[in-house]
């Protein structure tokens, strides 16, 4: 038999084992090897891990509580974990159906509205299908209608009865109410805190860098912040406000929303680095650049930490023309400048935390920095990815050194150059006027010279300063603009 012919005898013998498997007739079992969830403020997610693409059908029940999901050709590999203390789900119950697919019956606490999607792989991990679970709004909205309900007959009572009262003591009230300051006058005068935004970077299914020791960003950087905050919350007329709290994912132009929200006069991402290079190490302070990065490093890194807003490879990143004209708007200069002053006081802090990896502040295109109205800057306390600097980041010690040096940053700049309205403000302007001045932690005599249109010599005279030695707390008399 000559070569063509036994080639055509092997494709005949062939084609019934192709068209089996293009007809579906063999068909692989996917696994599932376990389920996952995290919990947001404004949803619950599971993730169910699997080994390749799954066919699944769900179902809600009426009162959309008992939801029923059933994935096609699986078989179901590991436990499904209990979920006693969870919130939203009582429990979750697996189990075989015509021993082709796996039936999974939810309990849950609340109504909620499903969203469903798979994810193909992903950084550390595989095939995903993703249910975010969101409460249902009907019962609070009816609470909310009828609270406005009754307070609008309440309302309208209030004013039959105002109307039967004598003119007199009707202008009598009137001019009480106008001489006597309301609670939120009496709030004004005071002047509003500063608020600073803290974001933890990452966060629940994107867990960021992990260590050598299994240490996970995500968790270190989450813990720092929240040290941060209780810094931030002790200083007259400063705030801090969390951006995420726990263990969930934020996409990246959402976390500057939040902190738009809370009407945030500044914004501080906390990033552990990670390098292939293990000896790499020391802290980093990060601000927008317009032309690009300003280092091989600062590039390489921006384009990683970017990678965070790409789930699974699905662009969550909103793409509508008005925000994408004002991320593209780069009249910023105010905002940079501030960013660039705290970055600056920020990395001569971090000098007194440990090692700095570069000495001056680095310019990257980090998309969450990207807000034309905050100030912001991203700072890469350690690099997880050094077995020392691993060990410092999950040490209680050295997270309260690394919030201490970024509060540093934060108190000098907004000490110095308070936004109008505020407290801080308004207390300088006291200060001013009564031409004193209260020193800062990081202030020098030169910088309160120069800041006051004095000479050096002048204010060390009329101070009796033999030395240029001062302390925080201490009080300069500025002397008469000569």
């Amino acid at each position: 038999m000559s070569g063509r012919s036994m080639k055509k005898l092997l494709l005949l013998f062939s084609l019934p084992f192709y068209y089996l498997l293009l007809s579906g007739g063999v068909v692989a079992d996917v696994t599932i090897n376990g389920v996952r969830s995290w919990t947001a403020p404004e949803r619950t997610r599971l993730v169910f891990d699997l080994s390749g693409p799954v066919k699944y059908q769900l179902t809600s029940s009426a009162d959309t509580s008992s939801p029923t999901l059933l994935l096609k050709q699986s078989q179901l590999k590991s436990k499904i974990p209990s979920f006693n203390k969870h919130k939203v789900i009582a429990s979750i119950v697996a189990k075989p159906v015509n021993k082709k697919s796996v039936q999974v019956t939810f309990k849950l606490r609340k109504a909620v509205k499903i969203k469903s999607f798979q994810l193909d792989p992903g950084g550390r991990y595989g095939y995903r299908l993703v249910l975010d679970l969101y409460a249902e709004e009907r019962g609070r909205e009816s609470k909310v209608a009828k609270k406005r309900s009754r307070n609008s007959r309440q309302q309208q009572r209030a004013t039959s009865k105002a109307d039967k009262r004598n003119g007199v003591k009707k202008q009598q009230t009137a001019h009480k109410r106008a001489q006597s300051p309301t609670p939120a006058t009496a709030k004004k005068v005071r002047g509003r805190d500063i608020v600073i935004a803290i974001d933890a970077g990452h966060g629940g299914e994107d867990s960021g860098a992990r260590g050598s020791e299994g240490t996970y960003e995500k968790d270190v950087v989450l813990a720092i912040a929240n040290k941060l905050k209780k810094l931030l919350d002790k200083e007259a007329g400063i705030r801090g406000v969390l951006v995420r709290k726990s263990d969930y994912y934020i996409p990246l132009r959402k976390r500057m929303e939040i902190a738009r929200k809370h009407h945030a006069d500044f914004f501080v991402s906390i990033h552990a680095d990670a390098f292939p290079d293990p000896s790499a190490r020391g802290s980093s302070v990060y601000v927008l650049s317009n032309k690009g990065a300003s280092s091989e490093a600062a590039h390489w890194l921006a384009k990683r930490e970017n990678q965070a807003d790409l789930v699974g490879g699905v662009s969550l990143d909103d793409k509508d023309d008005v925000l994408a004209s004002v991320l593209l708007d780069l009249s910023q200069a105010a905002s940079r400048q501030v960013s660039h002053e705290v970055a600056q006081m920020t990395v001569r802090n971090l000098h007194k935390a440990g090692k700095v990896h570069f000495s001056g502040v680095q310019k990257a295109g980090f998309a969450v920095l990207k807000s034309p109205d905050i100030p912001s800057m991203l700072v890469e306390v350690a690099f997880i990815s050094n077995p020392m600097e691993e060990k410092k980041l999950r040490d209680q010690v050295h997270q309260e050194k690394f919030a201490q040096a970024i509060l540093g940053g934060v108190r000098r700049h907004f000490h110095r150059a308070p936004p109008p309205g505020s407290w801080l403000a308004m207390r300088h302007k006291r200060k001013i006027r009564g031409r004193q001045y209260v020193i800062v932690p990081g202030d020098t005599l030169s910088e309160i010279a120069q800041r006051h249109q004095v000479s050096l010599s002048r204010l060390k005279d009329f101070n009796q300063l033999g030395q240029n030695d001062i302390r925080a707390g201490q009080v300069l008399k500025i002397p008469a603009e000569s």
